[in-house]
């Protein structure tokens, strides 16, 4: 969409903003996502606007429905729009169910084609989204010591068995795993260094991880690059980490992962992300539920 700078609809159209959380069935956990199912009359400046002053980590935008089921979505953060974010695909996906019933919804993201399912299980709906193509790379010896130096960690808090690297599977992501959950607890960063390094290397959150069990990983993921301190649930980020995992060979081919997130910050969540045999793409389902 062309932005109208103001002199179109994007200003005199007052968009309904629906307000769920995602990862979590309780309104007080998961990661609160801003979603607006007709933001057909939006220009990218009122989308900003709107997410601004919502405060969320992101807020969804479905600008066009270009089928059944299948609409373009895009994504703002209080500071800048992003390619993907997963706790907002599945807030929207949610916020579509109990518009329309469960089913199957198709996004177009400006990462590339996002499916997501959504089934009801009990009296909860759960949503499951398929990651774009992922990759992961490595990270220079210099950027990973900006990066510790920008959280105050020293190198060896880190856990050697999962060495740090970039992920993407719709967002760019470093991943950095802390040896002990008190590491990852302890987690007072410097937000302007953090943020300049991951402006120069394209990252959306910081993925940092503890693992608990083979299949089981607490997660926190620093986000000031969208003006946000820490996100409490990062859908982006877990399938970044899925596409990890696998790369390094950290569980087998076919592999559900359970990742813990938010309860340093008092809103606990739960994303859950397979793997599966002969599929380059991660899957990240969860729960979501309205917030008022």
């Amino acid at each position: 969409m062309t932005p109208d700078h103001g002199h179109g609809d994007g200003h005199r159209h007052h968009p309904e903003i629906l307000r769920y959380t995602a990862f979590s069935a309780d309104p007080e956990g998961g990661n609160p996502a801003g979603v607006v199912l007709d933001a057909s009359g939006l220009d990218e400046e009122r989308m900003l606007a709107v997410a601004a002053e919502l405060g969320y980590s992101e807020t969804a935008f479905l600008t066009e429905r270009t089928g059944e089921g299948a609409y373009t979505i895009r994504y703002f953060s209080p500071k800048a729009e992003v390619p993907f974010c997963g706790h907002a695909t599945v807030a929207t996906a949610v916020a579509l169910a109990e518009r329309d019933g469960p089913g199957a919804l198709e996004f177009a993201t400006a990462a590339g084609q996002v499916p997501v399912t959504v089934v009801r299980e009990g009296g909860e709906l759960r949503a499951t989204l398929t990651s774009v193509v992922p990759y992961v790379t490595e990270i220079g010896a210099a950027d990973l010591a900006e990066a510790l130096a920008a959280l105050d960690w020293p190198a060896a808090d880190l856990d050697p068995a999962l060495p740090p690297r970039i992920a993407y599977a719709g967002a760019r992501h470093l991943v950095l795993a802390a040896a002990t959950r008190e590491r990852l607890a302890d987690l007072a960063y410097d937000f302007a260094r953090l943020e300049a390094l991951m402006r120069r290397l394209d990252l959306t959150t910081l993925q940092l991880v503890w693992r608990e069990a083979p299949e089981v990983f607490h997660v926190r993921d620093p986000f000031p690059v969208g003006g946000v301190v820490e996100d409490p649930a990062t859908g982006a980020a877990a399938a970044a980490f899925g596409a990890y995992v696998r790369e390094l060979g950290l569980a087998p081919e076919a592999a559900v992962l359970t990742l813990h997130q938010g309860a340093d910050l008092g809103r606990p969540g739960t994303l859950t992300v397979e793997l599966r045999a002969g599929d380059d793409r991660v899957r990240v389902s969860g729960t979501g539920t309205r917030i008022g």
